[in-house]
């Protein structure tokens, strides 16, 4: 059961990762906009101290539903899109493997701030990689106002729905798609 488990795992891992950042159809586009706006809205209801970094933050990536789930194993996906300056200018997918205690299953928001030009260019050369679980804050009233960028940037999660048990380690690891004009 376990080796199944496993196998399954991987190849949702191996299949998410290549997944292309962009939707495939122009109503895939209009619902992610739509996810999009609704977790910053979710977010600024929860936190309204996270208005700053939308304010002094040179870019942003929304991820509106990121799926997690693990049994030893972990991984997680989630698609979202890339905003410089208030403008979205591209898409992006994420795709984290988990190695450690994990069990369960979860969707989660997840938004990165980017302080500065270089930190977003960073990040769509698609040479951004981190730990999630060491880096990220969950978002609850008064956060944001204490939470300040490390390396750049500053990420902010939310649960969604779901019930993960999670004492892992492991990466997020991002693709960048621009917008066609």
């Amino acid at each position: 059961m376990k080796a199944i488990s496993v196998l399954c795992l991987i190849v949702f891992i191996l299949t998410a990762a290549g997944c292309s950042p962009v939707p495939s159809s122009s109503q895939s586009k209009n619902v992610l906009k739509a996810e999009v706006q609704e977790a910053i809205s979710i977010f600024k209801a929860k936190d309204p101290g996270i208005e700053r970094f939308f304010n002094q933050s040179y870019g942003y990536a929304v991820l509106p539903k990121i799926f997690k789930g693990g049994f030893f194993i972990g991984g997680a996906h989630g698609r979202g899109e890339v905003h410089e300056h208030g403008k979205m200018v591209g898409y992006c997918n994420m795709t984290q493997g988990t190695l450690g205690f994990s069990f369960g299953g979860e969707f989660f928001r997840e938004i990165i701030f980017f302080r500065d030009k270089p930190d977003l260019d960073k990040f769509k050369a698609e040479e951004f990689v981190f730990t999630a679980q060491a880096s990220a804050l969950a978002i609850s009233a008064g956060v944001a106002a204490k939470a300040d960028y490390k390396d750049g940037m500053a990420v902010f999660i939310m649960t969604d729905t779901g019930l993960m048990i999670d004492a892992s380690i492991g990466g997020q690891q991002f693709k960048f798609s621009p917008v066609m004009q």
